[in-house]
């Protein structure tokens, strides 16, 4: 039995699904009892690890209680904890885990070292796996028909390395989805939807680090089924796939008709798809992935931070009705929230999974601050999430914002907010969050359709006062006039949204904001230059903050000298329409 055939057998797509739902219930269950969950998990985390070199030297055989914990245990981020896992991935045993990682994932950052997260079997089986599976709970349940077939679903995300790099110790260093669970771990349902669609292992030679032309070939082939479901986590992965579209459209075209995959003999030639797909193009002009797959059902991915600002408009590539349900709020680290229903952002706490912890967003994290438990958190605010679970990470504060949209059964439902870093040059202490939902406010309030955005301090010409200069993708033209207008509501919302901002414009700190205007396709041209430096496409997010000048130079398509500076009072000039 083949890989399509496996995922096809009647029992196997049974058994999944009673598999996903069945979790969901588990979690959905465990609401009732959140306190007794969180206590569980506190206890068996400190009764497993009570005998490693962490726990001893932090007393866990003694620790009863949260506050208990809080006392014996500073709040940790990866740099605290990272020479403990640098001498586990060298070889040694039991120092904040009882059981031995089987792996490492890396982080998601695009610059700098790569982070070695542990990944044990316990943390698995308690942690990772339950809310893994229920997350796919609203997918499969209304849109049951993603599962007919292993063609059906194109996971962007999917990527397996057959000879992954590896630490000293020989575990494999490498992202989430280069990892096969089933074989790793035991878990023969852990494969995700689209796992084992033609596309799935790619069977003609391409280098590993050829990140563009995978995608190509994984579209090329997709190009010829029925694909009803786009899962890619990363926002910037399936916005990046109506533009793929179009600049490999004339390459995939040709293939599909010789029969080639990659330049490589690979399948029968289908001149009657290609002719099918060349009269899309004559029609249409601009070939979306509505006219490619036309039964497509659903988007699978983060719908909050800069994608809520695109998904709109990318909802209408992909065709009408189109659903857009989201990916867990989740790290590499470990999981926060999970889509228990069909809420378009936001997920309940997973209480069995961590003991969280949590601090307003404003604040700074020091090792000794206070934390907050889920009970004290309120609706329409930014935290800062703290985590401990059976894996050897405690509390460990995990780099992320999470907004709390509401209450279910008494639990905070969350949605991710942004990344905790802050921009600061005058005392102003931005966070991305407080930035894009002032773009949102901005556009409501002047009708423009912004399609992404970049910012960065800079400082006038001739003038020695910083402030900010806010690249747009516009979609559509926007006149001076509109962007001034656009300008003055976006300086007026962040300072709504930050006081400090307000404080440091009222002192002088900040001159008001300034727009740049860029092309629509300016931000999906800059994603795939730097995929094409060999960066994975999981890893190459939305990024607000943009100061390196060289980078926003090559965004904004201006010369070193103009990056340096904004142009103009209310408006910066350049950059829409180039090429």
């Amino acid at each position: 039995m083949n890989s399509a055939e496996a995922w096809n057998d009647p029992a196997r797509l049974r058994s999944y699904r009673e598999r996903v739902l069945g979790e969901r219930e588990n979690l959905r269950a465990a609401l009732a009892d959140v306190d007794g969950h969180q206590r569980r998990v506190l206890a068996e985390l400190l009764e497993h690890n009570a005998g490693t070199e962490y726990g001893r030297a932090h007393s866990f055989g003694a620790i009863r209680t949260l506050d208990d914990f809080r006392k014996a245990v500073p709040i940790n981020d990866y740099a605290a904890l990272a020479p403990w896992i640098e001498r586990t991935a060298a070889g040694e045993g039991n120092l904040l885990s009882a059981d031995d990682p089987a792996v490492y994932f890396t982080s998601s950052g695009t610059t700098g070292a790569h982070k070695k997260i542990p990944v044990t079997p316990s943390f698995m089986r308690r942690t990772f796996f339950p809310f893994y599976l229920a997350a796919w709970a609203p997918l499969i349940e209304h849109y049951p028909d993603v599962l007919d077939r292993a063609d059906a679903v194109l996971n962007l995300k999917h990527d397996p390395r057959p000879a992954p790099p590896t630490t000293a110790s020989g575990r494999p260093h490498v992202g989430a989805s280069q990892v096969d669970l089933g074989t790793r771990f035991g878990e023969p349902l852990s494969a995700e939807p689209g796992t084992f669609a033609p596309w799935g292992t790619l069977r003609v030679p391409v280098d590993e680090d050829d990140h563009l032309e995978k995608t190509y070939l994984r579209l090329r082939l997709a190009a010829q089924s029925d694909v009803r479901c786009v899962i890619g986590i990363n926002p910037a992965m399936v916005a990046a796939l109506p533009y793929q579209l179009n600049l490999w459209w004339p390459r995939l075209v040709k293939e599909i008709r010789d029969g080639t995959l990659g330049g490589v003999p690979y399948a029968s030639p289908d001149p009657e798809r290609a002719a099918t797909l060349e009269r899309l193009a004559d029609h249409f002009g601009t070939v979306r992935p509505a006219h490619v797959w036309p039964r497509m059902r659903a988007l699978f991915l983060w719908t909050t931070g800069m994608a809520s600002l695109y998904l709109p408009r990318l909802r209408e590539e992909f065709g009408p009705g189109v659903a857009t349900l989201p990916a867990p709020v989740t790290a590499s680290e470990g999981p926060v929230g999970v889509a228990l229903d069909r809420h378009t952002s936001a997920g309940s706490l997973v209480v069995t999974a961590s003991a969280y912890e949590f601090l307003d967003a404003d604040a700074d994290i020091a090792p000794d601050s206070p934390t907050l438990t889920l009970h004290e958190l309120e609706p329409g605010r930014d935290y800062h999430v703290v985590f401990s679970h059976i894996g050897g990470l405690y509390r460990y504060a995990v780099g992320d914002v999470v907004r709390v949209v509401d209450r279910v059964d008494g639990v905070p439902r969350v949605e991710y907010a942004g990344r905790s870093t802050r921009s600061d040059a005058a005392g102003e202490r931005l966070r991305d969050a407080q930035v894009i939902r002032a773009l949102a406010t901005a556009a409501r309030a002047t009708g423009l359709d912004v399609r992404n955005a970049a910012c960065r301090v800079t400082d006038r010409t001739g003038a020695t006062v910083a402030h900010y200069e806010v690249a747009v993708a516009a979609h559509g033209t926007w006149s001076e006039r509109e962007t001034e207008r656009f300008a003055a509501e976006l300086d007026t919302a962040i300072g709504r949204e930050a006081a400090t901002y307000r404080t440091a414009r009222s002192a002088g700190r900040l001159d008001p904001v300034t727009v740049r205007r860029l092309d629509g396709a300016a931000f999906l041209r800059d994603w795939h230059t730097t995929v094409a430096t060999g960066i994975r496409p999981t890893q190459v997010k939305d990024r607000l903050f943009r100061q390196d000048d060289t980078l926003w130079a090559r965004l904004t398509g201006t010369g070193p000298a103009e990056a340096g500076v904004g142009v103009g009072v209310g408006i910066a000039a350049g950059g829409e329409g180039r090429p």
